[in-house]
């Protein structure tokens, strides 16, 4: 079983694919915010700008989009996160089709991270279809990267890309933990920061989080930890 803390030294770029805003913060923040301490580079791209996170019928999905932008960014900024790029593709109604996997395809090919963050496509009993859409797309995009011939027409007179290692969160696999001790505190913080989707007490909530990252970091060690399921491609 594997138990590191770290990504090897020279993985210096990273990539989170999601499906929405919130999804890095209520999956792996504090990850996030220990790699960008580190000096790595990370970018999101979220395929959605939550359009439909708003119960509220007078409230139009342009409006909540607009907001939830606005709260990703700030969030992003709070963990030292590059850039934030929004996909606008409609929430809730993702679909893993050919157009999809190119567009992601070629972002990968043009941003060219080593590691690449995306939520388990396979976690058991993953109800929402915008997350399992997300993580399959993402490795799916992995995959077509890497091969000369699939959608060759992104390559001109480039190679194609290898992202060399995959971390899966929201995983019932974990098979490599980061010790977040020092960071669980940024999560909490960047979390807050999308006030939208937020019900019930701040306190309980950030309790909530630290109880789940004592419950994961305990058996190896840890303060707080995050779990991830680790697929080396290189």
């Amino acid at each position: 079983m594997t138990n590191e803390t770290a990504p090897a030294d020279d993985l210096r770029t990273v990539m989170l694919i999601g499906a929405h805003p919130d999804d890095p913060e209520f999956g792996c923040a504090a990850t996030v915010a220990k790699w960008a301490q580190e000096g790595r580079q990370i970018e999101y791209v979220l395929l959605t700008s939550g359009d439909k996170g708003s119960h509220d019928p007078v409230v139009r999905p342009g409006q909540i989009a607009a907001r939830r932008e606005e709260e990703q960014r700030a969030a992003a900024q709070e963990l030292g996160v590059r850039a934030v790029k929004f996909l606008n593709y409609p929430d809730g109604m993702l679909e893993n089709t050919m157009d999809l996997r190119r567009h992601i395809c070629g972002i990968i090919r043009r941003h060219k991270p080593d590691i690449l963050l995306a939520i388990d496509p396979w976690r058991r009993y993953q109800l929402h279809p915008d997350h399992r859409v997300a993580g399959q797309v993402a490795i799916d995009a992995v995959y077509a990267a890497r091969e000369w011939y699939i959608f060759p027409e992104q390559l001109g007179d480039e190679e194609p890309w290898r992202v060399k290692e995959i971390y899966l969160y929201w995983t019932d696999s974990p098979d490599f933990w980061v010790d977040v001790t020092e960071s669980i505190e940024t999560r909490i913080a960047a979390l807050a920061r999308h006030s939208s989707q937020l019900r019930g007490n701040n306190d309980e909530r950030a309790e909530r989080i630290r109880k789940m990252a004592r419950e994961t970091g305990e058996p190896h060690g840890y303060a707080y930890a995050e779990g991830f399921k680790r697929i080396t491609l290189r």
